[in-house]
């Protein structure tokens, strides 16, 4: 597949230092730039290859001077290996009703988020997002996106995810669920969704943004396997983590 190269010179920034939201007592920095609106979905897509992240029509990179820990990572779909405790995972949440619907905000997606920020995220940055910033998080954008839903059969919702359609993918940029429904490890089974459309339709990865080995954040995303991680300008697989030698899996998805 040839890469896309925009058409236009990209001006990037560099934030100031602010403490490290994965690991205590480290600062973080990062590089972003606008993402145009001509072209934002390319331009998207490029970066995206270079392990820039989405949010609104910012694309950003950690720059640290001082530390390397956050790594893009990646699930090739067509080699994944699902384990017993994933397939468990499904059937536990077999009953749920998954819908695709326009990246349009409502009360009901907003209502979910603050429960599950202020339960799973407390203190953190978001858990101060009023409506209009929601609003911006799913609207303000100019890339090919969608969210997908999760409820129960009664109607009620339990989970939903901000996903971005890539030329090579679907990358995760936010989700959020039931902070009361545990059992389900609803975080998982939304990363496994993803797989199992994404191989439906025959796209080649699952982006997962970063990861940090040593983040209790981070964990679960060391359990999908196989897992590709960018080092330098190369994509590869990741042999340093053992899923077997890892914690009992978190009930959360960052």
């Amino acid at each position: 597949m040839t890469q896309y190269v925009p058409t236009r010179q990209l001006r990037f920034f560099l934030t100031g230092s602010s403490p490290c939201p994965y690991l205590p007592g480290r600062e973080e920095r990062k590089v972003f730039t606008h993402l145009p609106m001509s072209d934002g979905a390319q331009v998207n897509d490029a970066l995206t290859q270079f392990g820039f992240r989405r949010s609104q029509n910012i694309a950003y990179r950690p720059a640290c001077e001082q530390c390397s820990a956050c790594v893009s990572a990646r699930i090739p779909v067509a080699n994944f290996v699902m384990g017993r405790s994933q397939r468990r995972i499904l059937r536990r949440n077999a009953d749920l009703v998954r819908t695709l619907v326009e990246p349009e905000a409502t009360t009901d997606q907003f209502d979910l988020l603050q429960r599950y920020l202020l339960a799973r995220h407390p203190g953190g940055g978001m858990t101060e997002m009023g409506w209009l910033d929601y609003v911006a998080m799913v609207e303000d954008t100019s890339v090919r996106t969608h969210l997908i839903e999760y409820r129960t059969p009664d109607g009620q919702l339990i989970a939903a995810a901000l996903t971005d359609l890539l030329s090579d993918g679907l990358s995760l940029v936010y989700s959020f669920f039931d902070p009361d429904e545990g059992r389900r490890s609803l975080g998982q089974y939304v990363v496994l969704d993803h797989l199992r459309q994404a191989s439906v339709v025959q796209l080649a990865h699952i982006y997962l943004g970063y990861w940090v080995e040593g983040s209790v954040k981070m964990d679960y995303k060391a359990r999908f396997r196989p897992l590709q991680t960018l080092r330098g300008e190369h994509w590869v697989d990741e042999k340093s983590v053992n899923p077997a030698e890892l914690p009992a899996p978190m009930l959360r998805k960052d």
